[in-house]
């Protein structure tokens, strides 16, 4: 893991990122590529549950909400 990369549940409320590594595997593995979380792709959190789980990101046009569990294996690089 490089010294500029942090997993997405750390990223903060309207900040980007680009994708940059994924460790999951499998079916998760699958289902996050699916969502557009592909190398490259950017990303930005854009609001957080009152419990503070899920999270709703912005992805290639497309509004998700992740767990932190699922999110904390996208590893980023933050654009701000």
């Amino acid at each position: 893991m490089g010294k500029n990369l942090l997993p997405l549940d750390r990223l903060l409320i309207g900040e980007k990122a680009i994708v940059k590594t994924l460790y999951a595997e499998g079916m998760e593995r699958l289902r996050l590529l699916d969502l557009g979380l592909i190398q490259g792709a950017t990303v930005e959190a854009l609001h957080q549950s009152p419990c503070g789980d899920p999270i709703a990101y912005s992805i290639m046009g497309a509004v998700i909400a992740l767990r932190n569990e699922d999110a904390s294996k996208v590893f980023v690089q933050n654009l701000s």
